[in-house]
């Protein structure tokens, strides 16, 4: 069985530079994926075509990315029983409280889950283990990279044992 793809979907073009972080984690993990542009507000009819067509195209999870009003999390989940990760991107106006407000608060019964602002990285990992529920080798990727983290931290406190316990 192929791997199911994660769908990046941004608001705007100018969300790029927060989202790439999450395309080196696919890459990292061998995720395939794909990126598009859809506004819930200025291209609502592509972006509900997209996503109710999603799991038929091979999609397992969705990351939506906006600001501001910060509506297109909701708006994917509200045409898909997918998984959908919301990642609240900082605006200039009110560093990004509104597009976190807007993609947490969602009605029971739509569920978004949702990172920190600008976290890309983390909505990439998110996915990566929702993908790893079925995927025993990406399971045990992410298990190698956490013992990777885990060694560097403990590898910098050694170092500052020998240099400051004494």
């Amino acid at each position: 069985m192929a791997m199911k793809k994660a769908a990046i979907i941004m608001g705007s073009d100018s969300d790029l530079p927060v989202v790439e972080k999450a395309f080196s984690v696919f890459e990292e993990f061998g995720v395939p994926y794909e990126v598009h542009v859809y506004s819930a507000h200025r291209t609502p009819a592509e972006a509900r075509e997209f996503v109710t067509g999603a799991r038929e195209n091979g999609f397992g999870v969705i990351i939506a990315a906006a600001g501001k009003a910060a509506h297109l999390a909701g708006a994917m989940a509200a045409g898909t029983t997918l998984p959908v990760i919301g990642i609240p991107v900082k605006s200039s106006t009110l560093d990004g409280l509104d597009a976190l407000l807007s993609t947490v608060q969602m009605p029971t019964g739509i569920p978004v889950a949702t990172v920190a602002i600008d976290g890309a990285a983390n909505a990439a990992l998110l996915a990566v283990q929702m993908l790893s529920i079925e995927n025993k080798e990406l399971a045990e990727k992410l298990d190698a990279s956490r013992a990777k983290a885990a060694e560097k931290v403990l590898a910098a406190n050694r170092a500052l044992e020998e240099k400051y316990n004494h």
